[in-house]
């Protein structure tokens, strides 16, 4: 156990960005430059994220809600279709949905990894289903064959968003070749980042034309300026940005590699409490780590361990309160409890613990120690 001496250090950040000398030059050089919107860096990140995924395409946008926006439009659905998808998972997945005028169907989760159940995936299709949305939850992939025969076997199509889990492997292919699409985000806390940012890969030459223009306020390639085809957005990535994201993704199998070791560490100390469980990956897929979530016994007040960490400058985060359980989402679609009860059930319990590529055996420690004092 850490001693109590440590509760006086610092406080641990909830996550932290990998940034060094490499990747501030990369961004003065572009503001040297003086173009900083619709230049080469954010080609040049396409391709290189494109080759990174395996596929033939990518459109870089502002966020990876834009990403997922994109894709739904991208595929035609708007009101009047369903789109299954977890509960467990952040609020863009869901508003992208029903940004679209689609509904979302949620559908509930694997015991262990929180990912999609393909079996209760497949009992909530109805005639009006046009696709699955499947959330490669923390970085785990979804099981990836069940639901692509589900989605072939009823006509869907099958949306990956890959958010969390750039990186990540399902028998032995990267993650961003499943499905029509996936989104990666870059978020700060995420393996990489450009600030903000996020991105559409595919292998349908057809989405990503149409992706293109609807992230340019419905431009069409080789308009003017002012012509515009389509009702777009302004969903663009910035030079910036861009150039950010080029220099990160040089160095994302050394961040990979990284946040391996620290969840291997976290798991090594916390395996031998019993009022806890580790996260569990399974042996067919390469997680690629964006948070390290472990799931507290029945009876211990989640809650007030929070505040305990909190006290001792440790934080620590309830993930994921299901979707459907959300004020805004119950008055549109007159969800509640009952209704997933998996979900429910783990996402009571379920605690984040600071995870970040620079967390030291020191910093860890002191984490698991706070944690076993919180639980009492």
């Amino acid at each position: 156990m850490v001693p109590e001496t440590l509760i006086s250090r610092p406080s641990i950040s909830m996550s932290a960005p990998d940034i060094d000398e490499t990747d501030v030059e990369a961004v003065a050089e572009v503001l040297r430059s003086g173009r900083l919107a619709l230049g080469p860096r954010a080609e040049e990140f396409e391709h290189r994220i494109a080759e990174y995924a395996g596929v033939q395409h990518a459109v870089a946008v502002s966020s990876g809600t834009a990403a997922l926006h994109l894709i739904l439009r991208g595929l035609g659905i708007g009101p009047g279709d369903e789109v299954l998808v977890p509960s467990f998972t952040f609020a863009a997945s869901v508003n992208a949905i029903l940004y679209v005028g689609a509904s979302p169907v949620f559908a509930d989760i694997e015991p262990e990894q929180y990912i999609l159940d393909p079996e209760d995936t497949a009992r909530r299709v109805t005639g009006r289903t046009r696709a699955i949305m499947a959330v490669d939850v923390f970085g785990h992939p979804v099981e990836w064959d069940a639901l692509s025969a589900s989605a072939e076997r009823h006509g869907l199509e099958l949306i990956d968003d890959s958010c969390e889990a750039l990186g990540a492997e399902y028998r032995g292919r990267r993650i961003g070749g499943f499905g029509a699409a996936a989104a990666f985000a870059f978020y700060p806390n995420k393996q990489m980042t450009t600030g903000e940012g996020g991105v559409i890969v595919t292998r349908d030459g057809r989405l990503a034309g149409l992706a293109r223009s609807l992230r340019n306020q419905g431009r069409a390639e080789g308009s003017t300026w002012l012509e515009h085809l389509l009702l777009g957005y302004n969903y663009r990535m910035d030079e910036l940005s861009a150039a950010l994201g080029i220099s990160q993704l040089k160095r994302i199998e050394d961040f990979l590699g990284r946040r391996e070791r620290v969840a291997a560490r976290y798991s090594a100390l916390l395996r031998a409490f019993d009022w806890l469980d580790i996260p569990v990956v399974r042996p067919h897929v390469r997680m690629s780590w964006f948070v390290y979530v472990v799931r507290l016994a029945e009876g211990v007040d989640r809650d007030r361990v929070v505040l305990a960490m909190e006290a001792q400058g440790v934080p620590a985060r309830a993930y994921f309160p299901p979707m459907h359980l959300q004020p805004y989402v119950r008055e549109r679609l007159g969800t509640g409890p009952g209704m997933l009860p998996v979900t429910e059930a783990l996402a009571r319990r379920t605690l984040a613990l600071p995870f970040h590529n620079h967390l030291s055996d020191e910093e860890i420690e002191r984490v698991v120690g706070c944690l076993e004092r919180a639980v009492g």
